[in-house]
């Protein structure tokens, strides 16, 4: 009877980790999509929510030549601008723009996540704040070579 006891709790915890760690997953995946959508439709209130206010970003674009070279760093404002401006002249990312994302990791309190954008790929880390997942650093390489 223990045994059988024990195999069922065994199977009941699993159980429950495993709805955890799906939930958490939705809620990473929710959080880099509100940062892409903030970018593709201009809107602050999306990467107000989801980016922290010392956001640390860093990029890197092909130059004229071909050659890659650093974009420099992205602000927290200057996010939030660059989505008001999208929002100002109505450039907005076309409907088949590349939107998605792949959680790469999740531990309690951080994770990681790769997100592909018409600009190219972002790579993120994200911590778990009051149970909200936040991005506070993104590395990002672009445009994606077409082969």
């Amino acid at each position: 009877m223990r045994l059988y006891l024990t195999i069922g709790l065994l199977f009941f915890s699993i159980g429950i980790f495993a709805q955890n760690s799906h939930k958490e997953e939705e809620a990473v995946t929710k959080a880099c999509l509100n940062y892409l959508e903030g970018f593709y439709e201009g809107d602050t209130t999306k990467l107000i929510s989801v980016l922290t206010p010392s956001l640390y970003k860093l990029g890197f674009w092909k130059n004229k030549k071909g050659e890659y070279e650093s974009e420099g760093l992205m602000s927290y404002r200057e996010a939030l601008d660059y989505a008001t401006g999208v929002m100002k002249t109505k450039r907005f990312a076309k409907p088949d723009a590349p939107k998605e994302v792949k959680v790469l990791d999740i531990s309690n309190h951080i994770a990681s996540a790769k997100v592909t954008a018409w600009w190219g790929i972002d790579y993120m880390l994200l911590s778990k704040n009051d149970d909200k997942w936040i991005i506070e650093e993104v590395l990002w390489e672009g445009p994606l070579d077409k082969k």
